[in-house]
């Protein structure tokens, strides 16, 4: 009977383990994301405070509205960023950002008191 206890507490912690539907899991997978690409970006992922704002999910797709403010300087408004993940396993994989319509050239809106980068850019 003890034997067949364990099992299923195994089993009830194992499927557990696996429901990465939360807003934890979605915000792992943009810091690895993020962390795969430092050396194309040069972004120190460690120096930011990564907040997921909303997450929507779809079967095996999140959507979500990533923050990012740097972590020297509290108070700081930073940008945000939304992203499409694909579920693969028991991990979250950014699979590409989601550009937000109305925004030219696919450019995502800055934060208040950014400096401008000019026409076109």
């Amino acid at each position: 009977m003890k034997k067949l206890a364990l099992i299923a507490a195994v089993l009830l912690l194992a499927a557990c383990s696996n429901d990465i539907q939360n807003t934890e899991a979605v915000r792992q997978g943009v810091v690895d994301y993020l962390q795969q690409r430092t050396a194309d970006t040069g972004l120190d992922v460690n120096s930011l405070v990564v907040t997921v704002s909303t997450v929507s999910f779809e079967k095996d797709v999140a959507r979500a509205t990533v923050a990012f403010s740097p972590k020297s300087a509290p108070g700081v408004t930073g940008m945000s960023m939304n992203y499409v993940l694909d579920r693969k396993g028991d991990k979250w994989v950014v699979k590409g950002r989601q550009i937000n319509p109305g925004t030219p050239h696919g450019a995502e809106q800055m934060p208040p008191g950014h400096p401008t980068t000019g026409p076109g850019r």
